[in-house]
């Protein structure tokens, strides 16, 4: 019972299979009583028919002709008077008698009725209708029904039972093949596409199953199969972009390592190579440093612990860590900020997200330059910008820069030293505090990075 179509056909089956018996045992039971009662009913009309022809008109003519109606196979009539004595009777009814010991002291009351009613296990069913003429004339009619014709109905009202019951079974069983096909064949498709995607095979084709449940673990599992695909499409060109920027540093340093190792090389010309070499290693550190806090952010292991500060001192202490480096490129770098401007936020990741647009800013803005960091209120939200006059960005690319691993200006990659993370670092960090960062550039102009939390 592992399958789920058996599950559901074992259950379905239990479950109408209980609910058929309760309804056919409860029709059966009322149809049956429904059936007896009837005949109870027509027993005694006969009877007190009988017992009112005799009343009105009360000779031994009439008895005759009261035991000549009722003789045949089905009932049977005796008359008995006050006494005890049978003044008239039908074949049978002397030997009924006797087998059901009936006397007229055993009738008591003026009313009709049913005195011996087990028609399951006897014979006969006994009516009493006593009747009375005068003083002197008085007595009983006995009515004997024979009990063949109701257990025949009974029998016969079995086997139609029985006959339901097994048709029942029938259009049960087609009724799960029904089901079967509907709702179980999708899932086992459903079932057969999961193992194509847990084997790497995205390319699933499952069939609109329309607005319900079903229809919509189709549309997730189509989803899913899209995202994996888009999502092992980004690996792989992630791995390859990593791949180039490590075999770009390495290059460097295998090569003016070994010609830094000549010894035919003048210590002027050894210093310059080891410059390089040491610049190369510091891109590779920068490099790993940014995919490690890449990483992390992809597992959701960093957390957000949001708190009020002021906002300019903390704007001058990171304006003092990379002011040195703005004035040896000669870049301007101007901090504008209110005194009494409040940040409510992770200060240790704003601190790097500010840092790595900074940074940014200081790579791809030309000498003799500005860079302006700006902080202020806006209808109840802190906006940071960062502004720089440099070389600007297309504006068919703007979309794409916070993207991991992509570089503006790629041919230039050497120059400006760009690794294409530390965008993509600076929006998750941003989304991590449920903000939001707007790009405005030109080329030749420069850009702006607007921050709003």
């Amino acid at each position: 019972m592992n399958k789920i179509s058996t599950k559901l056909a074992v259950c379905f089956f239990i479950v109408v299979l209980i609910m058929e018996s309760l309804l056919m045992y409860y029709l059966h039971q009322n149809m049956i009583n429904n059936r007896v009662e009837e005949e109870f009913s027509l027993l005694l009309a006969n009877g007190a028919n009988h017992r009112d022809v005799l009343i009105e008109n009360y000779s031994d003519t009439t008895i005759k002709h009261i035991v000549l109606m009722e003789k045949n196979e089905k009932r049977e009539v005796m008359i008995i008077d006050s006494t005890g004595s049978i003044i008239g009777s039908s074949d049978n009814s002397y030997m009924l008698q006797e087998e059901y010991q009936l006397s007229v002291d055993d009738f008591n009351g003026e009313k009709d009725y049913i005195v011996v009613s087990d028609w399951r296990s006897l014979p006969y069913i006994i009516s009493v209708h006593p009747y009375v003429v005068d003083q002197n004339r008085s007595g009983v009619v006995l009515m004997f029904q024979s009990t063949k014709s109701i257990n025949q109905m009974v029998d016969d009202m079995n086997l139609h039972f029985v006959i339901s019951g097994i048709i029942g079974l029938i259009v049960l069983f087609i009724i799960y093949a029904l089901l079967s096909k509907i709702l179980t064949r999708p899932l086992i498709r459903m079932k057969e596409a999961t193992e194509k995607l847990s084997k790497g095979d995205f390319e699933v084709n499952l069939p609109n199953l329309g607005s319900d449940e079903l229809g919509d673990l189709s549309y997730s599992i189509h989803k899913l199969a899209k995202d994996l695909k888009r999502l092992k499409n980004e690996r792989n060109e992630f791995l390859a972009s990593i791949a180039h920027e490590l075999n770009t540093p390495l290059t460097y340093l295998i090569g003016y390592s070994k010609v830094a190792k000549r010894e035919d090389l003048s210590d002027k010309d050894r210093k310059y190579y080891l410059e390089i070499i040491g610049e190369e290693s510091n891109r590779m550190k920068e490099l790993m440093k940014n995919l490690l806090d890449l990483a992390r952010m992809d597992e959701n292991t960093f957390t957000i612990s949001k708190e009020h500060f002021l906002a300019k001192p903390f704007l001058e202490n990171i304006y003092k860590f990379v002011a040195p480096s703005f004035e040896i490129k000669k870049i301007k770098l101007n901090l504008v900020c209110e005194s009494n401007l409040h940040i409510y936020a992770d200060a240790l990741r704003l601190e790097q997200i500010i840092l790595n647009l900074l940074d940014n800013a200081l790579k791809y803005s030309n000498e003799n330059s500005e860079v302006c960091l700006k902080a202020y209120e806006k209808d109840g939200s802190t906006v940071i910008s960062v502004i720089d006059t440099g070389i600007g960005i297309p504006s068919n690319e703007i979309e794409f820069i916070f993207e991991k691993l992509y570089r503006v200006e790629k041919s230039r990659s050497r120059a400006y030293g760009g690794s294409g993370i530390g965008l993509a670092v600076v929006k998750e960090l941003v989304d991590a505090h449920g903000g939001t960062i707007e790009v405005e550039s030109k080329i030749g102009q420069g850009s702006t990075f607007k921050i709003t939390i």
